[in-house]
């Protein structure tokens, strides 16, 4: 028998639901939504909403007041237990007199690791974790990619014809896909702590690689990044421009020059270009969670040739281009069938006249 009841899966998916919110506005910090309850009755809702700013359940807390007094506190990521820039939510839920807590999951990050929990059993607290937690770890990827495997979550993001094509031979892509598929870009976009890209890109396309968005959105800027080993992008200034920070990554022997409108790092180099899992682990350190990817075929056929690809964002448009055009993905080395690379479709959708496709390799 489940130690779960229909009443905490109800107030569970209220919180799944709340945490959504924060969506484009707590990076680095994980999206967390709370609410506290007297049996069916919620007394109490919050979400995290901003990074600084008090956390889900402090939210929550403040509205319930009183009534929080003996209840039952949801809650879609084990409450904090370290000062960081707020205090510890697990001392808050137990000051307020919560009797019981149910967490979708624990949180990796060293810091709390079960460290939540444990204050609220030595208080008294009845504590119950696991339920929801598919859905939990969904809205998280990003974070938890970071602080269990060391690099971001990485997204491969194309437009392309229904025969699998993503441009003309001569690189002509303007527009594959309608007004309503590159606008729904803009919002992946948001969520990224990052946009990646790659030398020939920029030298090709000249991208500003910013968030476009219609309505005001409260959110900082993705980090613009250019994978560029001997810097040879400079004079392509339009990823430059705007709010957004950029980082070029560049090889170690390159002397980088000193721009008021950009970072650089060295990376290790590989096989003639830039270490791909360096790249991760350099954009893990700097608090990135989520990074998509806006490149050609070769930079995207690399970083799903050595594992690093961790979901494919597709944009399908009802046109055929034929056979004078670009691939999707190049360099993948599959000679035969056997080594074909599956895919798990996670999401299929139409936005506009176009198909949003959403899959992750599988394994």
């Amino acid at each position: 028998m489940s130690e779960f009841s229909a009443i905490d899966h109800l107030h569970m998916a209220e919180a799944l639901r709340l945490a959504e919110r924060g969506r484009y506005t707590t990076r680095p910090n994980p999206v967390v939504g709370s609410v506290i309850a007297q049996g069916e009755r919620v007394v109490g809702r919050g979400w995290h909403q901003r990074v600084g700013g008090p956390h889900a359940e402090i939210f929550a807390l403040r509205e319930a007041g009183e009534r929080a007094r003996g209840a039952t506190a949801y809650v879609t990521l084990e409450p904090c237990a370290h000062h960081g820039r707020t205090p510890p939510c697990a001392l808050a839920l137990i000051e307020a007199g919560v009797t019981r807590v149910v967490a979708a999951m624990r949180d990796p990050f060293p810091q709390v690791n079960g460290g939540g929990f444990d204050l609220l059993r030595a208080a008294g607290v009845q504590v119950h974790d696991g339920l929801m937690s598919a859905p939990a770890r969904e809205l998280n990827l990003g974070f938890l990619s970071r602080i269990e495997r060391g690099r971001p979550w990485l997204r491969l993001k194309y437009g392309m014809s229904l025969d699998g094509h993503t441009a003309m031979a001569d690189g002509t892509s303007k527009w594959i896909t309608g007004p309503a598929a590159r606008a729904d870009v803009q919002r992946w976009r948001a969520r990224a702590g990052a946009i990646l890209t790659g030398a020939g890109t920029v030298l090709a396309d000249d991208p500003s690689l910013t968030v476009r968005l219609d309505e005001p959105e409260a959110f900082a800027p993705p980090l613009r990044v250019v994978l560029d080993a001997r810097l040879r992008t400079l004079a392509r200034a339009k990823v430059r421009e705007g709010d957004a920070p950029t980082l070029y990554l560049h090889g170690e022997d390159v002397v980088a020059p000193t721009l008021a409108d950009a970072q650089f790092a060295a990376v290790p180099m590989r096989d003639g270009r830039l270490d791909l899992a360096a790249v991760l682990a350099l954009l893990a350190g700097r608090d990135i969670n989520e990074i998509q990817v806006e490149a050609g075929a070769a930079l995207g056929g690399a970083l799903m040739r050595e594992g690093l690809a961790d979901e494919l964002l597709l944009y399908q448009a009802p046109i055929l281009l034929g056979d004078a055009t670009r691939p999707l993905l190049a360099g993948l080395g599959i000679t035969h069938m056997s080594q074909a690379l599956r895919m798990t479709p996670v999401d299929i959708r139409q936005v506009g006249a176009d198909l949003r496709l959403l899959f992750r390799p599988q394994g």
